[in-house]
């Protein structure tokens, strides 16, 4: 086979196209909150004091979720069924809540989180 018989159509090795949904994007499946989310963020919120949530929203890789902040920094992550029910979910336990789009995550949890890191516990 002489080397522009390379670039001819029809002679050499066929290079198959990839199949169509190989370059679709959005196509991420999230898993949808649960009723053991909801139980864990209830018993989160009991156990400790000083908490406000913060409502994250949808993306491409994850459904709304709720983080829930404790006094000292400590806080849990957990999807929730919408932002509806997270802001309700807070109401309904008496904690502020915030769209965490807006306003951030507080500086406690970034200062928690380095505290583990030095540690070792994170």
């Amino acid at each position: 086979m002489a080397w522009m018989d390379r670039f001819r159509r029809g002679s050499g090795p066929k290079m198959r196209r990839p199949a169509r949904d190989a370059f679709r994007t959005g196509s991420t499946r999230v898993r949808a909150s649960d009723s053991v989310d909801q139980e864990h963020l209830h018993a989160w919120v009991a156990e400790r004091r000083g908490v406000e949530g913060f409502v994250e929203p949808r993306t491409a890789v994850s459904d709304v979720t709720l983080l829930l902040v404790a006094h000292d920094g400590e806080w849990t992550r957990r999807r929730v069924p919408s932002v509806g029910w997270a802001h309700d979910f807070c109401n309904r336990h008496q904690v502020p809540s915030y769209d965490a789009a807006v306003v951030g995550i507080p500086q406690r949890m970034r200062d928690y989180n380095r505290r583990k890191k030095l540690e070792g516990g994170l």
